[in-house]
Parts: structure tokens; C-alpha cells; sequence
């Protein structure tokens, strides 16, 4: 009978298996949510190609910049809109399209293509006088930094689709 009690778990340790086991429980419940918060972004897929419709056909396009609206769909955690967004179209030397953002590197105001007579022909930020080439490169001496981005574009069946934007280095 000796053998018995020795295989036998007394009170003090059936309380502190069941108190330990539970308290795991207890921190992996708490810890979990919390891990899946931080490691879920790293874990998603990112999307490659996410191009949309200008519903603009390639033909429409010319040596002079041409605005172009088109819609996306964002998503912020549980809320999805649809947002609007500009884009510059216009044909460079060569044949090719450029679609570049009317984003000003310097404060995020909006440009406009020759539209103030004191500068033909330049992209033209009015919030403190910034000046952009046609290619979309900053003039020197003005505010701002960087050129002006340009989207990540694609041609389906004489169909414009823009994708992400894509910030420019040169200066």
C-alpha cells in the first residue's frame, strides 16, 4: 500500500497542476489575440498587380498632359470606400505613356499643367510656388525636394490601367 500513496498526487500538488494549468490557459488566451494582431501583416499575401481601369483608351493620349480620374477601392481594417485619385497622362518622345501623380513632393498639394501663364508648359504647385518640368522633375531653387511620382502603368486591349504609385529619387 506504500507503492500506492507514492503514485498517489496530494492536494497541495493537484492544486497547483490545476492552478498552473488553468493560468496557462488564462495567458495564451490573453496572448494570443495580441501575437495574431502583430504577426497577421507580415503573414498576408501582398498583392501584386492591383491595376484599375481608366476606362481612357490609349488612343485619346497626346504629347500634352491630360488629366485623368479613376476610382479604387480601399480598404482601412473593416471600412471599404471607394476613392478617387488624379493622374497626369500624356505621351513622351518615344511612343510610350507616363502617368505621373499631381501630388506636390513638398507639401502634398495638388499641381495643375499650364495653367498659370507666369509658367507655360510646367507642372505648378500654388501653395508656395513649386515648379515641375513636363517629365515630372522638380526645377531647382524651387520648393520642391523630389520629382513628382509616377504611376506603375499597363495597356490591356488599348485600355489604360494604373496601378501603385511610385516615388521618384532623382532630384
Amino acid at each position: 500500500m506504500s507503492e500506492d500513496k507514492k503514485n498517489q498526487v496530494s492536494r497541495r500538488q493537484f492544486l497547483n497542476y490545476t492552478l498552473t494549468g488553468v493560468g496557462g490557459f488564462m495567458a495564451a488566451g490573453v496572448l494570443a489575440p495580441m501575437l495574431r494582431f502583430a504577426i497577421d501583416p507580415a503573414l498576408k499575401p501582398e498583392v501584386e498587380g492591383d491595376f484599375v481601369s481608366t476606362g481612357r483608351n490609349v488612343d485619346e493620349f497626346t504629347s500634352e498632359p491630360t488629366r485623368v480620374d479613376f476610382t479604387i477601392d480601399q480598404v482601412d481594417a473593416w471600412y471599404e470606400s471607394k476613392v478617387t485619385k488624379t493622374a497626369w497622362v500624356y505621351k513622351q518622345d518615344d511612343g510610350s505613356l507616363i502617368a505621373l501623380s499631381p501630388i506636390c513632393t513638398h507639401l502634398g498639394c495638388i499641381v495643375s499643367w499650364n495653367e498659370n501663364e507666369k509658367y507655360p508648359n510646367m507642372f505648378y504647385c500654388p501653395c508656395h510656388d513649386g515648379l515641375y518640368e513636363k517629365s515630372g522633375k522638380n526645377v531647382p531653387d524651387t520648393p520642391p525636394t523630389a520629382p513628382l511620382s509616377v504611376y506603375d502603368l499597363q495597356i490591356k486591349d488599348g485600355i489604360l490601367f494604373l496601378g501603385k504609385e511610385i516615388p521618384r529619387k532623382e532630384a
